[in-house]
């Protein structure tokens, strides 16, 4: 029995930090819609906006995109996207690759490379890294750190600096940027959504650290993948300008 790649985009209207983000126009057009031509020009076999809200719906099926109507309550995009494949139907065997709806610029690449993990059958969960060199980033704790084995496999991840360099003369380690997509086989993202927050999870405002302690493990890929998310109006406003000023060139 084959496997199908399955991507779901939760939305939410609701966003404390800059609400209907879904809908605020990039370039023209809906940064929700920005998402969906990336997703649908990727390898996966098909892809859905989750969303609670008919505003987000009407819009993604304005331009032909899919859309699967979901409870208001759930408290993250991973709890949505459970739902999403309970609704759509999707085998336990089959793969969700869960897509932000505010990284507009996510393409093919990403997509590919995150599926390429599950060559490996052993692989229930995974998600990509990126090298980081810039120490305020490094520091900074809105950027995710994550630790590997030599597998690839996630060993923690951590708003802090890790690892820490205790002794300056000793060569300088890789650092590793988390980046917000994961995919996940259908029967792993069920047993997910059941788990209770973990103590690891609220001290760090990470959920993937809830899966960890559970014993999940989590696969990791290499890429280079530059894009912005964006999360204020500040934000949107910045990229706007930075489209433009290409544009212009």
């Amino acid at each position: 029995m084959s496997t199908r790649f399955f991507g779901i985009i939760p939305a939410r209207y609701a966003s404390t930090r800059f609400p209907g983000k879904p809908l605020a126009s990039l370039n023209g057009k809906p940064m929700i819609q920005h998402v969906c031509e990336h997703v649908a020009a990727s390898p996966l076999d098909g892809y859905a906006v989750a969303t609670d809200d008919e505003r987000i719906a009407q819009c993604v099926r304005s331009f032909g995109g899919n859309v699967v109507m979901t409870a208001p309550s759930h408290p993250s995009g991973t709890d949505r996207c459970g739902e999403a494949a309970r609704l759509l139907g999707l085998a336990d065997h089959d793969v969700v690759v869960n897509i932000q709806g505010d990284e507009p610029f996510i393409s093919a690449n990403e997509i590919a490379l995150l599926t390429k993990i599950f060559d490996n059958p052993d692989v229930q969960i995974a998600t990509l890294v990126k090298p980081m060199d810039d120490l305020s980033l490094i520091q900074d704790p809105n950027k995710v750190k994550v630790v590997t084995a030599l597998s690839g496999k996630a060993l923690y991840f951590s708003r802090s600096t890790v690892p820490f360099v205790r002794d300056a003369q000793c060569d300088t380690p890789s650092y590793l940027q988390h980046l917000g997509i994961y995919a996940y086989r259908n029967k792993t993202l069920q047993k997910l959504i059941q788990l209770p927050p973990s103590a690891l999870e609220k001290a760090e405002k990470l959920e993937q650290l809830r899966w960890l302690e559970n014993g999940f493990d989590i696969y990791t890929a290499l890429c280079h993948y530059e894009g912005i998310g964006i999360d204020t109006p500040e934000d949107l406003q910045r990229v706007q300008t930075m489209l433009n000023s290409h544009e212009t060139k």
